[in-house]
């Protein structure tokens, strides 16, 4: 499967969480010493509330997962998996 990458964290954001619903940014900062961006969202379906990460990387663009370098300092802090 061929993973094209688009910079838009919008883009990002409704293609994980669908574009219908309400989203709201719960937290946001710098992930460390390389100083990348991070973006907390949560929103609310029927099936309860979501949320997730989503990371700028180097290139400008934004995934889910951190960037390499900073994946170990995310997995440390536990953050992640409990949301906060």
């Amino acid at each position: 499967m061929k993973h094209t990458k688009t910079p838009s964290l919008r883009y990002q954001v409704e293609k994980w969480l669908a574009p219908t619903a309400a989203v709201h940014v719960t937290a946001f900062g710098h992930s460390g010493l390389g100083g990348g961006r991070y973006v907390r969202v949560e929103t609310l379906l029927a099936s309860g509330p979501h949320a997730l990460f989503f990371f700028e990387h180097d290139d400008g663009y934004w995934d889910v997962f951190p960037p390499a370098g900073d994946a170990g300092r995310w997995r440390g802090r536990g953050g992640i998996a409990r949301g906060g």
